[in-house]
């Protein structure tokens, strides 16, 4: 898990830093719903900020509904309903006739007589009744439309992950869709819940809130890199590079030369390869960045060390 600090020698204000590392972790579910954060008093001493900042970095935390504060006990990641897993099901139905019943018995025994476990035979049932329940419905992506790069980067993990129509629609032309459809999944990431359940609570539509990649292999690599090297950072979304610039700059301050691109501005991200000697991409625009590197290879004293992310979301399969 993230340990809370801030750089006061960064050019991000610290007070930016801390609001975003905690809508971080919360948003990659690295504190769960109901799950207690730090009081105001342990942040003050870790971080060297002012109590009074900290009560402020909640206050706005609670106005977009991430955390909640309880009297007399402290600040909680905001509850929600029971959520489903978009790859997993929580809650199969069965059907209680005798005959389906023997079936599914003779079937058990024959998986456990291949050497599968209970736990293994338990998730493969899941899974087909959480399959057959979404080829029923359609799943829509939604995002802001300023950060239409990482509804883009959730409808392709999707995609690999669930063959059914996956839609993609920018959040300002919710409403419309779902006043048009029924049987509509809609899902975001808890970046954006908020606004999203703003929407779909009038309709009465299906929100889920997916977790983030928790970037921990990222953030190991940055925290080693030789002070003055040459950082980029590409996605296709604006939202990712914005948190990655104030999640670095808090843990490196100005040590790091921080260069970013989105994957689709082929001037900036050309300069950028040309600059940088370490890139980290998302794996959507991994294949961009390597042509790019191939295009001005002749420029380059020494190729940059290209990472790629393994994933937006977080992987639930466990």
């Amino acid at each position: 898990m993230i340990q809370f600090k801030v750089r006061f020698d960064s050019i991000v204000p610290p007070s930016t830093q801390l609001f975003n590392q905690i809508r971080f972790v919360i948003a990659s579910n690295q504190y769960l719903p109901g799950e207690r954060l730090p009081s105001i008093r342990q942040l003050a001493k870790t971080t060297g900020l002012h109590r009074n900042t900290i009560n402020k970095i909640y206050q706005q935390l609670e106005e977009i509904g991430l955390v909640e504060s309880i009297v007399g006990s402290g600040i909680y990641v905001k509850s929600r309903p029971v959520e489903h897993n978009l790859f997993l099901s929580n809650h199969p139905q069965f059907i209680q006739y005798s005959s389906a019943i023997a079936s599914i018995n003779k079937n058990v025994d024959g998986m456990l007589w291949q050497g599968l476990t209970f736990s293994e035979i338990q998730k493969l049932f899941l899974e087909i009744f959480n399959w057959r329940s979404l080829c029923s419905t359609q799943i829509i992506v939604t995002v802001p439309d300023q950060d239409i790069g990482a509804g883009k980067l959730i409808l392709q993990e999707l995609k690999n992950a669930l063959d059914i129509p996956i839609q993609l629609v920018p959040l300002k032309k919710l409403s419309q869709t779902l006043s048009k459809k029924s049987s509509v999944t809609v899902v975001t990431s808890r970046y954006f819940v908020l606004e999203v359940e703003t929407i779909t609570s009038t309709y009465g539509t299906r929100l889920l809130p997916v977790d983030v990649y928790d970037y921990n292999k990222e953030i190991e690599i940055i925290k080693v890199l030789p002070k003055d090297t040459r950082l980029g950072i590409v996605s296709l979304s604006t939202g990712i590079i914005k948190v990655a610039e104030i999640l670095i700059h808090s843990l490196r301050g100005n040590d790091l030369l921080l260069i970013s691109s989105q994957a689709n501005n082929q001037n900036k991200l050309l300069n950028l390869v040309k600059s940088a000697q370490t890139i980290i991409s998302d794996v959507t625009s991994y294949s961009v960045v390597k042509q790019a590197i191939s295009f001005v290879r002749d420029d380059l004293i020494c190729p940059p060390n290209l990472i790629c992310s393994e994933c937006y979301l977080k992987k639930r399969f466990d």
